[in-house]
């Protein structure tokens, strides 16, 4: 067998884990992976230790979905404590590391009032000095930046903390996963491998491409031991092959969530990739990652959210991509960490970072960054674009998960940009409270009522139709709802019809209707085609 070509099976995930627990983008940046390590899995660690029956009960209660409640039905407490340990052994100067972040906090406020700083970098504790620059706001309040830059070439990025678990799905649906560390499983294989190795895309290479199995066992340092279960991971099926869009017009495809594919014979643009599998049965016709085309010119990432940036996908597509697009950012912030070093330390040769009105241009082709209000908890986070896509004159916007906070500030945007052919618009519109993803970087603890006034929230109708009052969209598509089976491992979201963002949703639906305008609340899959507006005027001429 191992001089025969194989191919990687469709249906294998290949799941980004650090410190076994699963991977998104805050568990990238060191600074704020260090928080995450303290004041999320350490926290939901000793909370089920304690406890282990309440994790068992609360997971079992659909209010409690996407809370910090290990699912191991109560057990497995064992494993959990090894776990644990080896984390505290593991990760020690990164936990001393986060711990001086949070004293550092308590040491500015009570020793820094407007007076100058150059005496306080004495009080800076040890294990951060060199790291951080400190500084005062506008109103006199003392804070501190990172030099992110230099944290990715210190011993608190740590990358032995990252692997790889690769197993094979048969089905869309998965257990909520932010809260529940990957222990072993007899069919899940763990690979100690970084986020940059090479091999992983080699072997997602060999999901199109076979080769013998002997190489890839080479490439990823297979065992003996692990051979059996790595071998069941591929076939001698090649798979489908895939057909390149060759026609005249503009291809629009939904793959799901904020998920969109935009194709032309020379170009294709991918937005926020999140990719189910197929192989299997399914109740939802969609679109797979067999659909993609061999080569991706540019993809962009819209905001520092788990549901825009899943590595489970992009690392899987990484040997496929010409161009990644983030919105620039180096500010230094803990909540706002820098997503052009993010990917530059995870493998990715070929990041661009653009600013808010910025073009790139090519061929006949422009992609424009543009400012993005909301869904952020009013941190004061850079680190969001929307995009306008023009191509041939036709102008697709993508404004992912925008809440429109103050309508001038669009206004403005499209006094630059023109009125817009298709508007694509976010309306999960009553979002997850503050702490529910930014609260191990907060020192200071904020009430209840303060928590939830702060969501994590996309547009209602009314912010809606304000926008499309402002772009006089032809067509309006509601997306990144997160309302696909595959999404709820990552999301926690299942609405129901009396869900309010269902009801914004359809709401807005029908007022764009009642006015002549296209629109739908996408699901699923959706393929549209659209003419290029500059061949049909040179028609006419």
């Amino acid at each position: 067998m191992s001089e025969t070509k194989v191919y990687l099976k469709p249906n294998v995930v290949l799941e980004p884990l650090y410190d076994r627990w699963y991977a998104w983008s805050h568990l990238i940046s060191p600074a704020t992976a260090a928080m995450n390590t303290i004041a999320r899995h350490l926290t939901i660690m000793d909370s089920y230790l304690d406890d282990p029956a309440i994790h068992a009960e609360a997971v079992l209660n659909p209010k409690m979905k996407g809370g910090p409640f290990m699912d191991f039905n109560g057990g497995r407490v064992d494993e959990v404590k090894a776990l644990k340990e080896d984390i505290l052994k593991r990760q020690k100067r990164v936990i001393e590391f986060a711990n001086a972040a949070k004293e550092l906090d308590k040491i500015l406020l009570a020793e820094c009032k407007g007076f100058g700083l150059e005496n306080a970098y004495g009080l800076v504790p040890d294990i951060l000095k060199g790291y951080v620059e400190l500084y005062y706001d506008r109103n006199n309040n003392a804070d501190f930046r990172f030099f992110e830059s230099l944290l990715y070439r210190s011993e608190f990025y740590n990358k032995s903390a990252q692997s790889i678990a690769l197993w094979i799905t048969d089905n869309d649906h998965r257990p909520f996963c932010l809260s529940t560390p990957r222990l072993n499983e007899p069919d899940v294989l763990h690979l100690d491998i970084p986020f940059d190795h090479p091999g992983i895309d080699e072997i997602s290479r060999m999901k199109r491409t076979g080769r013998p199995l002997s190489e890839i066992k080479q490439i990823l340092g297979i065992t003996p031991e692990q051979e059996p279960l790595f071998e069941t991971l591929f076939t001698e099926t090649p798979p489908p092959s895939y057909k390149k869009y060759t026609g005249d017009k503009i291809r629009m495809r939904y793959f799901g969530h904020a998920c969109i594919l935009v194709e032309t014979k020379d170009v294709s643009i991918l937005v926020d990739p999140l990719i189910s599998y197929y192989g299997y049965e399914t109740d939802i016709e969609h679109f797979s990652d067999a659909d993609l085309p061999d080569v991706i010119d540019y993809v962009l990432i819209t905001h520092n959210h788990q549901d825009h940036i899943l590595f489970e996908t992009l690392l899987p597509l990484r040997h496929k991509i010409k161009n990644l697009i983030v919105p620039r950012t180096n500010s230094g912030k803990l909540e706002d960490p820098d997503l052009k070093l993010m990917f530059d330390n995870i493998g990715f040769t070929n990041v661009v970072a653009v600013d808010e009105m910025e073009t790139i241009k090519f061929v006949d082709t422009t992609i424009t960054g543009l400012p993005f209000t909301g869904e952020h908890s009013d941190l004061n986070i850079l680190t969001k674009s929307c995009y306008l896509v023009e191509i041939s004159g036709f102008k697709l916007l993508f404004l992912a998960d925008s809440r429109i906070v103050e309508s001038a500030l669009y206004k403005h945007i499209h006094s630059a940009i023109g009125d817009v052919d298709v508007m694509f618009l976010g309306m999960e519109c009553d979002g997850a409270p503050l702490t529910w993803l930014y609260g191990p970087l907060l020192t200071k603890k904020i009430t209840r009522d303060q928590d939830g006034s702060r969501r994590l929230a996309g547009s209602d109708c009314a912010k809606g139709m304000a926008l499309v009052n402002i772009f006089n969209p032809k067509e309006a598509y509601v997306y990144a709802m997160g309302m696909e089976p595959w999404l709820e491992f990552i999301s926690s979201i299942k609405y129901t019809d009396e869900s309010n963002p269902i009801i914004q949703s359809n709401k807005l639906v029908k007022e764009c209707e009642a006015r002549g305008i296209i629109a739908e609340r996408l699901y699923g899959e959706k393929e549209l085609l659209y003419e290029r507006k500059e061949v049909l005027i040179a028609e006419l001429d």
